[in-house]
């Protein structure tokens, strides 16, 4: 565990040394900016497939009732 640590904390050192930020500012962008931003635009996607998946099921289930009536 301490190796993968290591890992992301040289991760976060190379960013910053390429972005010219400072390691607690790289920080900052990826998890206070970055990340919340990522998670909050799939969340509103899922949401947003959600109900595009139950709004044609529920145009299906109409036309199945609609032809079934027509029989």
């Amino acid at each position: 565990m301490n190796e993968l640590f290591d890992i992301c904390v040289s991760i976060l050192h190379w960013i910053a040394d390429v972005t010219g930020l400072t390691y607690k500012q790289a920080n900052i962008w990826i998890f206070v900016i970055i990340h919340p931003i990522i998670t909050l635009a799939l969340f509103i996607i899922v949401v947003w497939q959600r109900k595009k998946i139950m709004r044609n099921k529920w145009k299906d289930n109409a036309l199945k009732a609609q032809s079934s009536t027509h029989l």
